[in-house]
Formats: structure tokens, sequence, C-alpha cells
């Protein structure tokens, strides 16, 4: 019988992975991957330490990898400890101060006459620093602005240059669904938006009504376009010959989530049919954008 020693599991268990989870921190809803020593539930409220200093946070979920697969460059930080009484007073004490925060600063912005837009003012918890969001079309040069602000505020001032969408994101509240503003609550990027999304899903083209609180397109132009540009590649473009049960015939209109096309037959009636009573496209259109420029005709010319 062998003498080596048999390792006993409950003196030597298995090592647990270290706890961690995606936290959502600042007016800019960054989001982060914070160390914990603690177990947490989705939404609980923590006060976290971040590269920013110590700031509140939200509880989003557990780091699992195939939530940090999603993340793109995530900040790192830890957990310190659940919000309290006394971290939530001190936070309104601190929120109430932000509108008189503004105007001092905008004293400053207009004393030393800098071309640039005062948009909001955030301050974190530790009271590490102060972020200053602004606009501007061209690049400002705020070096005196930072010191005065400094010395005003004794802490440590950190400029921002954000555009209109992220406007929106920090001073927005509603859209005109009568829900939180997208960029508020979940959208932790706001991916570009263009009037081609509209178009594939027959969206009006009035500015007014596609426009979000920020004035470009809205966000949610983008959520179905990738089911509408699926379906819509398994449909014949606008302008092809078709041949169906009955007949030949052209392809007027699409019906994208549907699934039907309008036609006109050889014997000029316009009807709708599904799209599985297509028997056969004989000549596929090309669609405007995909058409390309010609060139100059070079075939004469010497080489």
């Amino acid at each position: 019988m062998s003498d080596v020693p048999v390792e006993d599991k409950a003196t030597n268990p298995t090592p647990q992975r270290p706890l961690e989870y995606v936290v959502r921190c600042g007016a800019m809803r960054t989001l982060g991957v914070m160390a914990a020593r603690e177990e947490f539930r989705y939404r609980d409220e923590v006060v976290v330490r971040s590269d920013r200093g110590t700031e509140i946070g939200t509880i989003l979920c557990e780091a699992t990898p195939t939530a940090l697969q999603e993340m793109e460059e995530p900040t790192q930080g830890k957990i310190l400890r659940r919000l309290s009484d006394d971290d939530q007073t001190q936070w309104e004490h601190m929120q109430a101060q932000v509108s008189d925060d503004i105007v001092a600063c905008q004293k400053h912005i207009d004393k030393l006459h800098l071309q640039m837009e005062l948009v909001d003012i955030e301050r974190i918890l530790g009271g590490e620093r102060m972020v200053v969001f602004y606009l501007a079309e061209q690049r400002v040069d705020f070096r005196q602005l930072v010191r005065d602000l400094a010395g005003e505020f004794q802490t440590r001032i950190e400029m921002r240059h954000i555009g209109v969408r992220d406007e929106a994101k920090l001073l927005a509240d509603y859209g005109d669904c009568g829900q939180p503003i997208c960029c508020a609550t979940f959208l932790s990027k706001m991916p570009p938006v263009s009037m081609k999304m509209a178009k594939l899903q027959k969206a009006t083209l009035d500015p007014t009504k596609i426009s979000g609180r920020c004035g470009r397109l809205k966000c949610c132009l983008r959520y179905e376009f990738d089911t509408y540009q699926e379906l819509a590649s398994e449909l014949p473009t606008v302008g092809s010959e078709i041949l169906t049960r009955d007949g030949a015939a052209k392809v007027l209109g699409h019906d994208i989530l549907s699934q039907q096309l309008m036609i006109k037959t050889d014997d000029h009636r316009r009807i709708l049919i599904h799209a599985t009573d297509v028997v056969q496209v004989t000549k596929l259109a090309v669609e405007p954008t995909q058409k390309r420029r010609r060139g100059p005709d070079r075939s004469g010319e010497k080489k």
C-alpha cells in the first residue's frame, strides 16, 4: 500500500474566484469593474474607489466573462462599502450646491472671455475633483480658468469637452415616448444613427419627429435596424421582375416586417402578395445606392 498521503479536500478547498462587479458611476454613467469583499445585488448603491476618487456607484451585475466581453476598456477600482445614510446626506448636500458652483464657474468664464458654453458641473462624493462639462466649436485654452477654479473650490478641476448628445445625457429627462431617455438610463455608448435607418423602417422623415432631445436622430432608430436590414435582404428589390404562380409581375414596394410585396401584374393590376408566393426573380433591380458612377471611357487612351 502506498505511503503517499492523500490530500484532504476539507483542509485544501478549491480557491474561489474573487468577487467583482460591474458598477455604473458618475454623471456620464461610466462602467467599471470593481473588486468587492462582500456580495451585492442588482441596483445596490455603493461607495467605490475609482480612478477619479471616492464616488457613488450602482451595482449592475457580476463581472462574469460574458459581461466583460461586452465591455470596452472598463475602469478599474474597488467597492469600499454600501451607501450609508450619512453618505446619502453628504451627497444631497453636494448636489444642492451645484447651481451655485455653475454660477461661480460662469463668472470666471465670462471674465476670461472664453468661447465655450458651460453645460454642467459634477462633484464626486470624496471631493477629490470637480468635473466641468462644456461645449465648444473650437479648441479652448482654459489653463487660466483651471487655476482660478482650483483656487476658489480647493480641489482638482477636470475640464471635459462634450458633444450635443452628451449634453442631453446630462440634462434631459424624458423622450417623446414618455420614458426616461435611453442615453441617461441604459446606453453606455451612443452609436451613430443615419437617415438611411429611418427610410428603411418607413419612419416619417420630418426632422421634428425623428429627432431626440439632443436635436440629432433618435438612438432608437438603430435598435431594430439590423432586423429590418436582414428581412429586407430576403426580398427582391423594388423594380425587380418576378414570376409568381399567377404569372409575371414587377415589384413596386415592400412591407418588410410582414414580408409582403406590392406588385404590378402584366394586366396592370396592383396586388399584395407574400414573399413565399414568388417562384423566381427573373430580373433583379439594382437599388440607387448600389449603382456605381461610371468613370470616363478610357478605352481609346494610349497606354
